[in-house]
């Protein structure tokens, strides 16, 4: 069995359930490691002890549920077990409250004496349902974290109906597993069993081999610590859970929507005055629903940077067949006015001039009276999802050599080679691509980790030397 099934009951009970149940080769090393942790469960046996069960049978059943308890994590905030006796009556000689020791379970279970009269399992049932599994008896709250699983031992034909009391139990929350002895009737342990009935139902042949179970149950209650194990694909820090694992990332970085990876925050700019152009592409080819997840990517890169008087400005572009300023660089200085901002653009439609756009970029987006700033780091994000239907190089070259950090993001008929030429170096860096609109939030996250990823210093000194050549 793998370790992270959904049924932790299933986990908890399926070699113990027998011959088909195979041992988890993983989970065994794990054990021989002793990386295993148990699942916090609270764990009734229902124990028949009708006259049919002989005291040396009754003996080896005590012995099967002293070695079980012995292979579990027992404590009031791990594993709580409770036992119930059972023949022509009920008989609640452990409660889950009772004991939070391995050896006082273990005392208590070979304290045990078999009532020797008849079989009433239904009624044993009952029991567990009303009283067994109470808050009151010690049961906790019912809750994903924490599974309600009754082990039901049994070698006869109950002298009253256990078909609607399983069910209610079942219908409680509680998973229920039949284990036959000897001349049992198979159709009632079908009966009390949950669904799938192969993990749930079993049956050996005597008392005297169900002690073989328990190496099995062992196993398979064992839930593996993943991360000490290595078997994760976690890229920075690994968090043990129940038969399971989440991934994490160390300070400075975020998680990624794979769940795996880690990109670095924008932070790093927090210092950093930054010039931030969108030059975006509202060509008809995009589509007026793929215009709104690209408005919403836009705002998913504004809410990273540190957007203030002294530090971040951003400006957009939108382009098609024409070029239209939505708002120059400087204009709002607050996430919430730029957010709102890109929100009202308005979806252009027509051609797709990307050249012509780069070339306003150079011309006006980082011009001193559009809003530029002097010395300051200058940034350009050109999207677009489609060939240009003019020449780019020239622009993209100058726009390169003025110092301009350039990111190329494109999506689904997007020339790669154009991105690559709009680019800035190393073009790994800089340029992004994917084929459907819906995955661009994975860029956004990649994008903002980049912008500010290493030192601005020496571009922001490069544009000035050049601005200063220039007037």
């Amino acid at each position: 069995m793998k370790p992270g099934l959904p049924s932790s009951a299933c986990l908890l009970l399926l070699c113990l359930l027998g011959a088909r149940a195979t041992t988890d080769p993983r989970q065994a090393a794990a054990m021989a490691a002793g990386l295993c942790k148990t699942r916090p469960t609270d764990l009734v046996f229902i124990v028949d002890s009708s006259r049919s069960v002989r005291p040396s049978e009754f003996e080896q059943v005590k012995v099967f549920l002293a070695k079980v308890i012995e292979g579990l994590n027992v404590g009031p905030n791990a594993t709580r077990v409770g036992v119930i006796n059972y023949a022509s009556r009920v008989k609640n000689e452990v409660s889950l409250k009772t004991h939070r020791t391995k050896a006082a379970l273990i005392k208590a279970v070979t304290r045990i004496e078999p009532l020797s009269t008849g079989t009433m399992t239904g009624l044993a049932i009952q029991f567990a349902v009303n009283v067994a599994f109470s808050e009151a008896e010690g049961a906790r709250v019912r809750s994903p974290d924490v599974s309600k699983v009754a082990i039901i031992v049994t070698d006869g034909r109950p002298q009253d109906n256990v078909k609607d009391v399983a069910k209610k139990a079942r219908d409680s929350g509680i998973e229920m597993f039949a284990i036959g002895v000897g001349r049992v009737d198979m159709n009632t342990l079908k009966q009390i069993a949950s669904e799938p009935e192969e993990d749930h139902v079993d049956y050996v042949e005597s008392y005297s081999v169900i002690e073989k179970l328990t190496k099995k149950f062992q196993e398979a209650f064992c839930v593996t610590d993943l991360c000490a194990s290595g078997d994760h694909d976690c890229k920075q820090v690994c968090i043990s859970k129940p038969g399971s694992y989440k991934c994490a990332c160390k300070k400075g970085f975020t998680l990624m929507e794979d769940g795996r990876s880690c990109s670095r925050e924008l932070a790093a700019c927090s210092d950093s005055a930054t010039d931030v152009v969108f030059l975006i592409d509202g060509s008809k080819s995009v589509r007026p629903e793929n215009f709104e997840l690209v408005k919403k990517w836009i705002n998913q890169i504004v809410e990273k940077l540190d957007v203030a008087e002294n530090k971040a400005h951003v400006g957009l572009v939108q382009y098609s067949s024409a070029v239209k300023s939505e708002f120059p660089l400087g204009q709002y200085n607050t996430k919430k006015d730029l957010k709102d901002a890109v929100k009202k653009m308005a979806y252009m439609e027509r051609g797709t001039m990307t050249g012509q756009a780069l070339s306003y970029l150079l011309d006006n987006s980082f011009a001193p009276n559009q809003g530029a700033r002097p010395g300051v780091s200058k940034v350009a994000i050109v999207f677009t999802d489609g060939r240009s239907q003019d020449y780019i190089g020239d622009a993209a070259k100058k726009a390169k050599e003025l110092g301009y950090k350039m990111y190329a993001v494109g999506v689904g008929n997007a020339v790669e080679d154009e991105l690559r030429e709009i680019a800035s170096e190393p073009i790994a860096e800089h340029y992004f691509y994917t084929a459907d609109f819906k995955a661009m939030n994975q860029i956004a996250k990649k994008l903002t980790g980049n912008i500010c990823e290493t030192s601005l210093e020496g571009i922001a000194k490069r544009i000035a030397a050049l601005e200063n050549k220039i007037v």
